[in-house]
Parts: structure tokens; sequence; C-alpha cells
């Protein structure tokens, strides 16, 4: 049985919606459908009911996903312990100038001798799925903010809780501010890459910090790929943007740290379970190094983080 069939049956268990299974493994939705009815009559069985509304597991569905798990996670496992351990490392930054590219730095002074090639997705939840696919190696971001099938095939490391900020277009009535206080965003609509599907984690985390607040997250805005693409869009859109203290700076904005409280976003190093390479071990190395240095795991006093988030980065609390 092919595992490809395998992650196409996975993704619709997990999303119940051929069209987000589908964006998740960057397939098309004719290709996905014909993979899982490929797959119900190699079991001789259905493993969906579908109507115009909704899908769901059958018996027999729910019946193979824990085995599909568990053969799709032997099959990743086994491929790792196989790779070549000489090859690139692809290791995706997210963004440039954010503090992945200076963990990446560090990590290429530990190991000259390994290629470690850096990568822009922009946002975990893209990554993770390019990593299961065996297209990518490492990423950097929220993993709270993963499906909990996917963390269970992922290894992570953290590395940061990273203050947030809000970038606001130049005239804004807030960029005069040198901090802004997080209600007084309230009436504002925010941008946080809502309708984005690789950037779902950092949306999931914005819902959250703005519920109760009178804060709305932004409508979907086109996805822009590229800085200078993400400099245009927000240009002509005017909306305020959540973002990180250390998101590079953008031409006809300012960016201003939150407070009262100060939110955290959680930053770990995410890979592969079962990836065998000298240049993940520089990596966690260098994250490490660079986090004890500059006390990046360091909580400010009445600092707003989730409970999830908390339970990934200090499991031991």
């Amino acid at each position: 049985m092919e595992p490809r069939l395998l992650r196409a049956f996975v993704a619709v268990a997990e999303e119940l919606h051929f069209t987000r299974a589908a964006a998740r493994l960057y397939v098309a939705q004719q290709a996905l459908s014909r993979d899982i009815r490929r797959l119900e009559r190699e079991l001789g069985t259905e493993l969906f009911t579908r109507t115009t509304r909704q899908v769901l597991l059958t018996v027999d569905g729910e019946r193979l996903l824990p085995h599909a798990h568990a053969v799709l996670a032997a099959h990743d496992e086994l491929g790792a312990a196989f790779a070549d351990r000489s090859r690139p490392l692809l290791v995706d930054l997210n963004t440039d100038g954010m503090i992945s590219g200076r963990v990446l730095a560090r990590a290429r002074e530990l190991a000259p001798e390994c290629e470690l090639m850096a990568r822009y997705q922009s946002g975990l939840t893209g990554a993770a799925a390019e990593i299961l696919a065996g297209r990518m190696d490492v990423s950097f971001g929220r993993f709270a903010g993963l499906a909990p099938a996917v963390r269970a095939r992922l290894s992570a490391q953290p590395v940061r809780w990273e203050p947030m900020a809000v970038l606001l277009p130049d005239g804004h009535p807030l960029a005069a501010r040198p901090e802004v206080e997080l209600d007084a965003l309230a009436g504002e609509s925010v941008y946080a890459g809502a309708g984005n599907p690789a950037t779902r984690e950092w949306t999931d985390l914005a819902e959250r910090l703005f519920a109760g607040r009178g804060i709305k997250v932004a409508p979907p805005a086109p996805v822009a790929i590229g800085f200078e693409e993400f400099r245009r869009v927000m240009a002509k859109t005017r909306a305020p943007v959540l973002v990180s203290v250390d998101f590079p700076a953008m031409p006809g904005c300012v960016r201003r740290p939150l407070i009262d409280p100060v939110p955290l976003s959680p930053v770990s190093l995410v890979w592969r379970k079962g990836l065998k390479h000298p240049g993940v071990e520089a990596l966690r190395a260098a994250a490490a190094e660079l986090a004890a240095s500059e006390g990046w795991l360091r909580r400010p006093a009445g600092a707003w983080l989730t409970e999830g988030d908390l339970t990934h980065m200090c499991p031991n609390q």
C-alpha cells in the first residue's frame, strides 16, 4: 500500500474537509479524491460518508486511523534513519531577519562542514506539511499550534518566548506611541494571516489573544510571497499587522511592542521525528546556546501566553 494513499486518508480524517485536506497536502482536490477512492477499493470498504455539508469517518475509517498513523510514523522513521547525512539540510527560517536566522548563522559556525540551506516557508503549519512530505527538514514556530497528529510525527526544542508587536502604517493614531497597550487596539481589525493555510498557528494565537478585547482579526488578504510583496499588499490594505518584535523594518510602517500585558509568541525548533543529521544537532546546540546567553526562555512577569503553549515549551511546569 502506497504511503501517499495513507497520507491522503489521514489528512481528510483530521480535517473532515476535502478542500482543506488538499490544501494541507499541496495537491489538487480531484487528485486527493482519486487517492481516497483507490484506498477504499484496495481495502474493500468505505472510509468516509460524504454529504453536501459534511464529511465523516465510517466505523472502518475510525478503525483504520490509528493503524495509518503507526504505518506512516514507521515509514518516516525508516526514511530518516537511512537519509544521506552529507546532503544539504533545508532549514525554513519563516521570514528573513528573524531570530531563526541567528540560530542558523551560529549553527553554520558550529558545523562548517555541513551545508545548511535557508528557505522561507512563512508559517509553521505549511512548513510542517513540507517536513512530513520530505521536502523540508527543519523549521521554527509555534509547535502547540499544530494538529496533535502532526505534532506526534515531529520533534521540537523550545527556543524563545518572543514578545509580540504591532506593525502600524505611518499616520495611524497609535503610530506616535513608543509602545502600544493591547487594549488600545480595541475596535481595530488586525491582520494575522487569516485565510492563509500555511499560517494557521499564528491566526489561532491572534484569535486567542484578541478574544474579549474588542479586537478583530482582519479578513483574509491575498497571500504575499516574499517581503516586497508583503509590503505592497499591506500598503494597500493599511491594516495593522500582528508581528513579533524582531519583524524586519518596513518602509511606510512603524513597529511598536505590545504591552499591558506583554503577549508572548512561543518559538520552537521543529524537525521530523527520527531525522539523523549533523546539521540538526548543530541547530539544536546553537538554539540552546543563544537561548541561554540571551535569556530567550525567560518570561516577563505578568506576560500573556496560552496554557497549551506553556505545556509544550515548559513540559515540567
